[in-house]
């Protein structure tokens, strides 16, 4: 029994292996782009248990042996650069096998174009995700500053034909080019941050808390000061009046 299990996992694992023997990304703008992205979706949806988003995670559509005539002639498998799934559990995955996933196709990819991409290898991207119904589809080439995307429409992927300031409709989130690079931002209008942009935003905050502390307690030390103040001035005049009363003096006439 254990010898015919690892056997179906033996073959599990060469039907829709994890890796696609390709990088996640060429080049560090590709790679910023993504981790960017991906973050940034990551800490926009970290409160919704069934929002599932990845970077370069294979998508296998259907099993093996369930292919019809017209889906052999398409990839088996493809790994966006960025994925998002409305509708699955939060979790870890080597891969996204969709038959496991209650059949829930992955409804918007990104791909970010790096110089090993062909034209042909983006027209098959393409097929793909408009054969297995994604619903939002975005290309971004950092070469050209290039943005595109399409949108689901009587049942096919149609471009749309104004990127710049686009909101997605299933993630709420706006595109912009415009300063030369890939912008995204947040329902508020926050733009997507890199790793260091977080690390310097978190380190900024910390450093307001800590100055906001040091004021209060310079504050609470001033007010500390100024009791003391006050107290000894009190104690001052207590005792004058003391001594004026030791002369028969009455300090109340004064």
């Amino acid at each position: 029994m254990v010898q015919e299990l690892l056997s179906q996992s033996q073959v599990a694992a060469r039907l829709y292996p994890e890796s696609d023997g390709k990088p996640m990304a060429d080049n560090t703008i590709q790679f910023r782009l993504i981790t960017t992205i991906v973050g940034g979706l990551s800490a926009l949806f970290q409160e919704r248990e069934n929002v599932f988003v990845a970077g370069d995670l294979l998508w296998y559509p259907k099993k093996a042996g369930t292919l019809t005539v017209a889906e052999e002639n398409l990839p088996f498998s493809q790994a966006p650069d960025i994925m998002v799934v409305l509708g699955v559990e939060k979790k870890d995955r080597g891969s996204y096998k969709q038959w496991e996933e209650g059949n829930i196709v992955p409804q918007v990819a990104f791909e970010i174009i790096s110089p090993s991409n062909s034209k042909g290898e983006m027209d098959d991207k393409f097929e793909f995700y408009d054969y297995y119904g994604v619903e939002e589809y975005y290309v971004y080439n950092p070469k050209k500053n290039q943005l595109q995307g399409w949108l689901r429409s009587g049942g096919i992927l149609t471009e749309i034909p104004q990127m710049e300031g686009w909101k997605s409709p299933l993630l709420q989130v706006s595109f912009s080019s415009s300063e030369q690079t890939l912008q995204l931002f947040t329902p508020s209008g926050e733009a997507f941050g890199t790793y260091e942009d977080v690390v310097q935003e978190r380190d900024r905050q910390r450093q307001e808390k800590e100055l906001e502390r040091d004021r209060a307690n310079s504050a609470e030390l001033e007010r500390d000061r100024a009791t003391e103040r006050a107290e000894s001035a009190e104690s001052d005049l207590q005792q004058l009046r003391e001594k004026l009363r030791q002369l028969n003096i009455d300090p109340d006439s004064l």
